[in-house]
């Protein structure tokens, strides 16, 4: 059976909540450094998950935890492992027919996150290593697991699920690092292009995946920066390539959004050449390089805006009515097309009891609907 929370999800997304909206604030960050930090979740949440915690507070959650029924299959001969290099350093080497990758990290005493120090492609041999590996995956998809999330948190939203970073986004993140992905597409630009378009495919086989799946809500992950990615560059790289998957995902009747974070103004006037149905996390000032007005200038009254709300505003540096006037005016300025939710995360110093306060709101909104 379909959760209440669920198909509002799904009837805000695709245009049939007669005009109600759905407030999705993330709190993973929040609860994984108190976790990380063995600071204890301050009551009445003390000993709960995260699903309980959502059920607590009386909000939908975006589901990504859907992103693990596609699953990578590398070719048979690629083999992984990793070694302990001293006490806070790791190797993780993969083994391939046509050569070996390895990268690097530093555990630290601050953050469960490591920091890469070596990357996997650093010549232009790593990029023909890196573009067969792209060419010999596939995917395929994990019915257990989809049935297994649907009865853990089903309840909680519509399932949602987030493709892997596209071209330049992968080798900034994934791959490289900024400063050397830039140089490589002046050095290797041959090299650059073939695996770029070894990745391509590699999604296509994956949007086939998709596209036979249940689930309809997609995401993609990019984390788009204009600080590293400007308009000259999203152009070249960016932009065909999220316009090419919003077609081939737009007719296996999928809901499709990008994830791009950081500062965006540069990056706003192109958002409707995209091809997306919206845009998350985009982030307004103080924290963010944007008004909410630019911001609707950029999405228009076609793309819908996922989130919006300053994680700052969640921290006792800014007062509640701060946050409630920005909440009111997003409604206003976003509603119907307006998932809103956390740009990006509620922070681990933020009060979780601020997340109440908007659901009040949006509660109160939706009511004028019923």
């Amino acid at each position: 059976m379909i959760s209440k929370l669920a198909e509002l999800h799904h009837q805000v997304a695709f245009g049939r909540s007669g005009g109600k909206i759905i407030w999705q604030p993330r709190i993973g960050c929040w609860y994984t450094d108190k976790r990380f930090a063995g600071e204890p979740l301050p009551a009445p949440y003390t000993g709960m998950t995260v699903p309980e915690i959502y059920r607590s507070l009386g909000c939908s959650a975006r589901l990504y935890e859907f992103n693990n029924c596609y699953v990578k299959v590398e070719h048979p001969s690629v083999r992984f492992w990793e070694r302990d290099l001293d006490e806070t350093h790791v190797e993780s080497i993969i083994e391939t027919p046509v050569g070996r990758q390895t990268e690097i990290v530093r555990k630290t005493s601050s953050s469960a996150r490591r920091i890469r120090e070596k990357w996997y492609i650093e010549t232009e041999e790593d990029f023909r290593i890196a573009a067969w590996r792209a060419e010999n995956t596939t995917w395929r998809w994990d019915q257990d697991r989809y049935d297994q999330l649907v009865r853990d948190v089903g309840d909680l939203g519509a399932p949602t699920m987030y493709l892997p970073r596209m071209n330049i986004q992968s080798l900034y993140i994934n791959d490289m690092g900024v400063q050397e992905a830039i140089y490589a597409t002046y050095d290797w630009p041959d090299a650059v292009a073939a695996y770029f378009a070894a990745l391509d495919d590699c999604h296509d086989r994956m949007i086939d995946v998709i596209n036979a799946s249940p689930i309809d809500i997609i995401c993609f992950g990019d984390n788009v920066h204009s600080g590293t990615l400007p308009p000259a560059l999203f152009k070249r790289y960016y932009l065909p390539s999220c316009q090419r998957r919003c077609e081939r995902l737009h007719a296996g009747n999928k809901w499709v959004i990008a994830h791009w974070d950081g500062d965006t103004g540069p990056l706003l006037p192109l958002a409707k050449e995209t091809g997306l149905d919206g845009i998350e996390a985009i982030t307004p000032w103080p924290q963010g390089d944007v008004t909410l007005e630019q911001m609707k200038a950029g999405l228009g009254d076609e793309l819908f805006l996922v989130d919006g709300l300053p994680a700052i505003y969640f921290d006792d540096t800014f007062s509640v009515e701060t946050l409630v006037d920005c909440t009111r005016r997003l409604i206003e300025m976003f509603a119907p097309k307006l998932v809103l939710g956390i740009s990006d995360e509620i922070s681990s110093t933020g009060d979780i009891e601020r997340v109440r306060v908007v659901g009040q709101i949006v509660d109160e909104y939706n009511a004028r609907f019923d």
